[in-house]
């Protein structure tokens, strides 16, 4: 990596940085983009390069947690590795970078499940990109037979990022402490795999049920 290139992400870093802690002391909509830039130590015009709008650097967030996925995913690297363990390591990832700070991980949590109907464009390019890199994971899966070869990499997804929300959730409410959060998201994750697996071919039915 070049200079400059090292220079633009330490710049983009640190808007994002400053963000997250004005956006949780002041609240999103208090918070203005000259405010983040000397936080950031910037100018305006210097953010405004990088992040087009307040909604932008969420969005920005996103990607940056998405990057930070996929390094743990570089780190952990084995294609014998069994989808339980990568599934934990991603989503533990995850959560560790949405509720380092509680506030901002509220409303980043809010962008993310439910965004303006303006920054559903870009919400959508972020999936993406999410799909990108949980897909081969799945199919490579599939593959070694730990999920039905039928089940749509979609469908699984959707399987694993709703236990997700339910567990970050449970964080928010103190149902879960943060210590629980890895053996609870393993637990659950493991069910919803027993439950996406190929069935033994003597559990499975002779014929259709038929309906009366």
């Amino acid at each position: 990596m070049s200079r400059r290139e090292k220079r633009k992400q330490q710049t983009r870093q640190a808007i994002l940085e400053a963000a997250i802690e004005l956006f949780s002391e002041k609240g999103y909509e208090k918070t203005s983009i000259d405010e983040i830039a000397r936080a950031a130590g910037i100018g305006k015009g210097t953010v405004y390069t990088y992040f087009t709008t307040k909604k932008a650097i969420i969005r920005g967030f996103c990607e940056y947690e998405l990057e930070q996925v996929h390094a743990e995913l570089v780190r952990r690297s084995n294609q014998d590795t069994p989808i339980l363990e990568q599934m934990v390591a991603i989503y533990m990832t995850e959560f560790k970078q949405v509720t380092r700070n509680r506030e901002f991980g509220r409303l980043f949590m809010r962008e993310a499940v439910f965004p303006d109907d303006a920054e559903v464009a870009g919400n959508l390019e972020v999936d993406d990109k999410y799909f990108q890199l949980l897909f081969p994971i799945i199919i490579t899966a599939k593959n070694r037979g730990e999920l039905r070869a039928e089940l749509e990499p979609l469908h699984i997804c959707a399987h694993f990022y709703s236990l997700f929300i339910l567990i970050i959730h449970a964080w928010y409410t103190g149902r879960v402490a943060g210590e629980e959060v890895e053996d609870g998201m393993r637990t659950l994750f493991q069910q919803a795999i027993t439950g996406l697996q190929p069935r033994e071919p003597h559990l499975q039915p002779d014929h259709p049920i038929k309906q009366s």
